[in-house]
């Protein structure tokens, strides 16, 4: 590694501010800028943890014109910290490009341990979590009943992230891909107010959210194929 300077991956609350890490709290105000995903909404984040540090907007529509600039921050001795608007950057959110650019120029990269809705999700579903997929979020249209096809013959636990507006649609096809009867579990806004599991097989879980609107964020979690 260079003496340069080096880019730290900071996860933020997905929903509850005290799920924020003492650590993470230390590195934002010790960093020479931040890295936000949405300025508006990190803004209060860091007003309410007293973080005076400057910050920049990076996502996902300016990332490919702003890494260079980060870059030259970096090798200038900068200490960069990356957030996302919830959870770990990265994961289903912007991260990546910037990682990969810092490595390729021997720059030092870390990611601090903190909050994503992926593993809580995971582990209260009751669904065995020792071997699992993580598939994002899934394609919006091509490559979707591809990526249904592969994932029902899974013999490992799989988990991804859902919009409410594609929740019952995309248990619909839970169903037609997966079979009716494939255990699965719903998690609902996670490390907020109104969390909430739904645990049943697929056929119940499309049955149970076409009487109650889906809200908020969702994470699925579905038990792998069994193998006779």
């Amino acid at each position: 590694m260079s003496d340069s300077g080096k880019l730290i991956l900071v996860p933020t609350p997905i929903g509850n501010l005290e799920d924020i890490t003492l650590r993470a709290i230390t590195v934002l105000k010790e960093a020479d800028i931040i890295l936000a995903e949405d300025t508006r909404v990190s803004s209060k984040l860091l007003k309410h943890f007293e973080i005076d540090t400057p910050y920049q907007s990076f996502h996902m529509h300016n990332e490919h014109k702003k890494v260079q600039s980060v870059l030259n921050q970096l090798k200038g001795g900068k200490k960069v910290a990356l957030i996302s608007d919830a959870g770990t950057p990265g994961i289903s959110d912007p991260g990546f490009l910037m990682v990969r650019e810092a490595i390729k120029e021997g720059i030092e990269v870390q990611c601090l341990p903190g909050p994503t809705a992926l593993i809580p999700a995971l582990v209260q579903s009751g669904i065995p979590c020792d071997r699992f997929v993580f598939e994002g979020f899934l394609p919006p249209k091509k490559g979707r009943q591809t990526r249904l096809e592969q994932m029902a013959e899974q013999e490992r636990t799989q988990v991804f992230y859902e919009s409410p507006h594609k929740l019952i649609k995309t248990l619909e096809q839970i169903v037609t891909y997966f079979g009716s009867d494939r255990t699965i579990a719903v998690i609902r806004e996670i490390s907020k107010l109104y969390e909430s599991t739904f645990r049943g097989t697929a056929s119940e879980g499309l049955h149970f959210f076409q009487t109650q609107p889906p809200k908020g964020e969702f994470v699925i979690v579905i038990e792998g194929k069994k193998t006779s």
